[in-house]
């Protein structure tokens, strides 16, 4: 029964933040922002709301297990299921240079992440902290877009999401009224609280009933969940020969776990980073970070060899992981 309600609460989420986006880049239209600066920003953080809301949920109910595996899961996740997948399907072509930006930023993100929870954990002053570097990253990124230098992740994030959902794509005249906007973004955001509430609560309880940690759930279950969006994106963009806006989707949904939702929980709700994670999840999310980082170097592309290895590397971290249930 309890497997129901997780399953609900997966749908309310992810169909609630398609909802929310939908709405706010119509109130973004309104607004008369740049269709860039809607995709990086409005896009980028609104198609974030299913991690954030179970995230923020999970540590106002007093369950940091799930509130941070689900970002480090999902981030591993990310990293060898969603990018090994897209490989497998077509080979995915990597311009150094923004490896190395957008790359080098989520591994960064990750040592921070990893800096937090060995000192102060995921307090608010860490979260203000993580929030005024995603502003940072954003403020960049936008400006090396405008000044026509390679597309970085938060481009390709947006992109990817776009050309799943053209009803993402911002237009220079809004498209909808005001009040059906808003009223969207409502409706959207209803729908992400209560998804939060059903699957942090029927997380917690299957956690009980079979007598595992929440770190476990929020590393596997409520993590590859929440990712889903990010696996079809990948996968979309990988059959359309689009590999660069796979990768980027990637490195880019990495960047705003930690930055944007880690940030966002440690300023709503303060709490510490499990010892389990601290001490194994962590340490392998940043070994992934380098390992994607290295084979993209060799050749500067992933096959479908790596494809593969990535996949095996994460079936092999899942099962170590519930072995230790």
């Amino acid at each position: 029964m309890q497997g129901l309600f997780l399953l609900l609460g997966l749908v309310l989420l992810i169909g609630g933040g398609d909802v929310l986006v939908r709405g706010a880049v119509r109130i973004a239209e309104r607004l008369r922002l740049s269709p860039m600066l809607i995709g990086l920003t409005v896009v980028g953080m609104g198609t974030s709301m299913p991690e954030l809301a179970a995230s923020v949920q999970a540590s106002l109910a007093g369950s940091p297990g799930i509130a941070l595996g689900n970002i480090v899961g999902s981030n591993i996740a990310n990293a060898l299921l969603i990018l090994g997948a897209a490989a497998l399907i077509a080979p995915i072509a990597v311009q150094s240079k923004a490896l190395w930006r957008d790359g080098g930023v989520a591994t960064l993100a990750a040592m921070a992440l990893l800096a937090a929870g060995a000192s102060v954990g995921l307090s608010r002053a860490a979260g203000f902290a993580f929030l005024c570097a995603m502003a940072g990253y954003i403020y960049f990124a936008y400006r090396q877009e405008r000044a026509g230098a390679p597309h970085g992740a938060a481009y390709d994030r947006a992109i990817a999401m776009e050309e799943v959902d053209p009803a993402l794509v911002p237009h220079d005249k809004p498209t909808a009224s005001l009040a059906m906007a808003l009223a969207l973004f409502a409706v959207g955001l209803a729908l992400i609280v209560a998804g939060g509430v059903v699957l942090v609560d029927a997380a917690i309880q299957i956690a009980q009933q079979l007598g595992i940690s929440d770190a476990v759930i929020g590393l596997t279950i409520v993590a590859v969940g929440t990712s889903f969006p990010e696996l079809v994106t990948s996968v979309i963009a990988a059959y359309r020969r689009q590999g660069d806006i796979a990768l980027g989707n990637v490195l880019g949904s990495n960047i705003y776990n930690i930055l944007f939702i880690g940030g966002i929980t440690g300023v709503v709700a303060p709490t510490a980073v499990p010892a389990s994670i601290m001490g194994f999840d962590l340490w392998v999310l940043l070994a992934t970070s380098a390992l994607v980082m290295v084979l993209a170097l060799t050749g500067r592309r992933l096959g479908r060899i790596e494809g593969l290895t990535l996949v095996a590397a994460y079936c092999v971290y899942l099962g170590y992981t519930v072995s230790l249930a």
